[in-house]
């Protein structure tokens, strides 16, 4: 019965810490990179008919080619207001609206932006391993709790800590190699 308690208390840490190392990988797609990605603007807030809604749940997203990302309305109407919303972002990309689409045209990134982004992912790293760290610290709480209760015994306590402190490991090894990755990717010219 006791151990059942630990499993969970371990099963719940890893599912959310597998959430915040997804969550830290969304949030490097949202970093743009020399290239062009739906990614950058696909969870862009639009405010359409009074409502703020996801740019890709009002518009089809394409890539072309390299440096352009096209955004194709559903409805023609929305186009003003998407063209609003692309401009009031950090993009730092002025969209060309033809009528029909939003054509957005990504010029090189310069050596001294390129720096600026990779300190900008290297603190969304460091927010998703202090995240990890505090889950690793909540279910170290439940778990001691579970001991003063009595549904745990020291020598268990210390067994699923050493298993909850090398999961932390893999999460925080796991958002390392995203982060060494994107890197690799923004300094790429």
């Amino acid at each position: 019965m006791d151990d059942d308690l630990s499993l969970v208390v371990v099963a719940d840490a890893r599912e959310r810490m597998e959430k915040a190392v997804s969550h830290t990988q969304t949030d490097f797609g949202g970093v743009r990179t020399g290239r062009a990605t739906s990614g950058l603007v696909e969870h862009m807030r639009v405010d359409i008919y009074g409502a703020e809604v996801e740019l890709r749940q009002v518009a089809g997203l394409s890539v072309p080619e390299a440096r352009m990302l096209v955004i194709s309305p559903y409805d023609k109407s929305t186009l003003a207001s998407i063209e609003k919303a692309i401009q009031a972002s950090d993009l730092g990309i002025t969209p060309s609206n033809d009528g029909a689409v939003i054509r957005l045209a990504f010029p090189p990134l310069t050596e001294e932006r390129r720096k600026e982004l990779v300190k900008v992912v290297r603190h969304k790293a460091e927010e998703g391993r202090v995240a990890i760290r505090n889950l690793r610290r909540a279910a170290r709480h439940e778990l001691e709790a579970l001991e003063r209760d009595g549904d745990l015994s020291s020598d268990d306590l210390e067994r699923v800590e050493r298993d909850l402190e090398k999961l932390t490991q893999e999460m925080v090894a796991a958002i390392d190699k995203l982060l060494a990755h994107k890197e690799q990717e923004l300094l790429e010219i």
